[in-house]
């Protein structure tokens, strides 16, 4: 490809609309979504159109947008700084854009990029911050997708962050040198506690914190940590606001159980410490991973402490938690998806249904020994749905207590293997072939056991029997 093929043939540009006058014409969808594109902006939108379809006519009437008839195309058109010609005929769309180039104003006739002063971006609207994208009339569907992705990615609350940002430009410009101090100051502005408090919609924090900032030049970078749940292991099921603050760390400090690809998604210069946690594999004491966590945090850096699944969900984040506390460290829980969900999911395994089981256990069943059953065992006798995690090695073991305790042998059980993942194995059975799955070393991946009444609701097509061999039933997931 010649290095003239990848050059723009438009430049990209914000064209200033407050206070002035943009035309659309027409009167169908084209012309409905050009004005609540518009709508995004403070122009003075005009219609022109004899017979507005009914959604659009009840949007020009709820904003009191100005509204010409066909034939006043001149008074339509006059002081006007844009124009769209939306009407369906590309023949009269040509002509009003023809009109609009007389009178020297810029104009777009819809589906016709041939006959387009500019084009229309996908925007990303967090006023005043605003990403816009263009294809040059090329793929518009494409330019839409590429928004979506954008949408996600960009905090609800970077418009407000922004706004705040521009009532103390000023006081910047004043009291911040040009260059690193400035820049630095910025940096902390829009990471820092300030986008914190302004996300949790407490400007009045926001504000304090940035009159500190700015009044205290000398003032360190305050750590900060964040300890987020990574899902089950697919990509598309870390959440938004994982995603975000993952881009916003300085440190990565993640899991074993973690996948390479989710560790990837985090900002590409963050530094990334692996500390294991795996069964029968510890790179690193819980311990030393709080005191790792506190040392980060002290020295200024902003940290993700990533885990698999959810935090809060034998995640051993409460031991995490107190020693932030103890030692004064700002931090933040972010949900995940927790593996119990995923393997429900795989499985299309209601984990609650009427009339058969109306509550849920998560349980790792590592306390099945001694002669009374726990609480969580009787209620698993009593009708519940039981989410086994770190299932395989205690499979037998609770099954012969919850069948001890009085649950019949035939209650149907769903088994995951790497939930929600490639390579995932899914397998079913009953509550009497689960101590076999104690045995199966081919499972190496984090297993889910699910047992209860309500598992028989599941779909078992991709599932193989637990009595049968599981070696060559693998199923690569395209999560």
């Amino acid at each position: 490809m010649s290095e003239k093929s990848e050059l723009l043939n438009t430049f990209p540009a914000f064209f200033r609309v407050a206070e002035r006058h943009v035309t659309v014409f027409g009167d169908g969808e084209e012309a409905f979504a050009k004005v609540r594109l518009l709508l995004n902006t403070k122009a003075g939108i005009r219609v022109v159109a004899d017979a507005p379809e009914l959604s659009f006519s009840k949007l020009i009437g709820r904003e009191n947008i100005a509204v010409f008839a066909e034939s006043d195309v001149e008074a339509a058109l006059d002081g006007a700084v844009m124009v769209f010609a939306a009407t369906g005929d590309a023949a009269r769309d040509r002509a009003i854009v023809d009109r609009a180039r007389e009178l020297k104003i810029p104009a777009n006739a819809v589906d016709q990029p041939d006959y387009c002063d500019f084009y229309t971006p996908a925007l990303v609207n967090r006023a005043p911050v605003a990403v816009a994208i263009g294809t040059e009339g090329a793929g518009p569907v494409l330019a839409q997708m590429i928004r979506a992705q954008i949408d996600q990615l960009l905090s609800p609350s970077m418009g407000r962050l922004a706004r705040l940002a521009i009532d103390y430009r000023s006081a910047v410009e004043r009291m911040r040198e040009k260059g690193a101090p400035r820049r630095s100051f910025w940096r902390t502005f829009f990471s820092g506690p300030i986008a914190r408090a302004v996300a949790n919609n407490d400007i009045v924090e926001a504000r304090r914190e940035a009159t500190q900032l700015l009044l205290k030049k000398d003032k360190a970078s305050a750590g900060y940590v964040w300890l987020v749940g990574a899902g089950p292991g697919a990509e598309d099921l870390l959440t938004l606001r994982a995603q975000r603050v993952m881009m916003e760390a300085d440190v990565l400090v993640f899991d074993a159980l973690v996948p390479e690809s989710i560790v990837n998604m985090g900002r590409r210069d963050a530094i990334r410490i692996s500390v294991g946690k795996r069964k029968g594999c510890h790179s690193k004491s819980q311990d030393e991973i709080n005191d790792l966590l506190v040392e980060l945090a002290q020295d200024g850096k902003r940290v993700v402490r990533l885990k698999s699944g959810d935090p809060l969900v034998y995640g051993r984040a409460a031991e995490e938690m107190a020693a932030l506390r103890e030692a004064g460290i700002a931090y933040e829980i972010v949900p995940g998806i927790t593996s119990a969900f995923a393997a429900a999911a795989d499985f299309e395994l209601p984990l609650t249904l009427r009339g058969v089981a109306s509550s849920l256990v998560f349980t790792t069943g590592h306390d099945m020994k001694g002669d009374i059953l726990p609480d969580w065992a009787r209620l698993a006798v009593s009708g519940a749905t039981i989410a086994v995690y770190m299932g395989r090695t205690v499979a037998a073991s609770v099954a012969e207590r919850l069948m001890e305790g009085g649950m019949p042998s035939e209650t149907t059980v769903a088994v995951v293997e790497n939930a929600s993942r490639d390579g995932q194995r899914l397998l079913h059975g009953t509550l009497k072939d689960l101590p076999a799955l104690e045995h199966r070393d081919e499972l190496t991946g984090p297993v889910m056991v699910i047992i209860g009444e309500a598992v028989a609701g599941a779909n078992f097509a991709r599932s193989t029997p637990l009595a049968q061999g599981v070696g060559k039933h693998v199923f690569e997931g395209v999560n």
